[in-house]
């Protein structure tokens, strides 16, 4: 069965900016600002962004930021535990909102 994720689509992004070329250019120019060099390293943007790929769940920025980490000198303990870093916020944030669910029963039980 096929699905809706395609490996082949991932070096075909440049593409979203065919009809927005100045769009594209600005969001390229700014993407490559936020990776390089600058308080962090290439390598620990590299590693935030695969945790963060885990966590939105972007199959193509997995994809990508798993040989963005390995080019950048990661290993595989440090990408599995920036998932887990991931994995345990979004974890957290399910549960912290745990409190919007038992502020809206408080109200309806008044």
């Amino acid at each position: 069965m096929d699905g809706y994720y395609h490996q082949h689509d991932l070096p075909r992004f440049a593409e979203m900016g065919h009809h927005a070329p100045e769009l594209w250019k600005r969001f390229s120019e700014w993407y490559g600002a936020v990776f390089a060099e600058g308080a962090l390293t290439e390598r620990e943007k590299a590693l935030i962004a695969l945790g963060v790929a885990h966590a939105v769940q972007c199959p193509y920025c997995i994809d990508a930021y798993t040989q963005v980490c390995l080019e950048k000198g990661s290993n595989l303990d440090q990408m599995t535990e920036a998932v887990h870093v991931a994995s345990a916020i979004r974890g957290g944030a399910s549960l912290v909102h745990g409190l919007q669910m038992r502020n809206a029963a408080a109200k309806v039980s008044m």
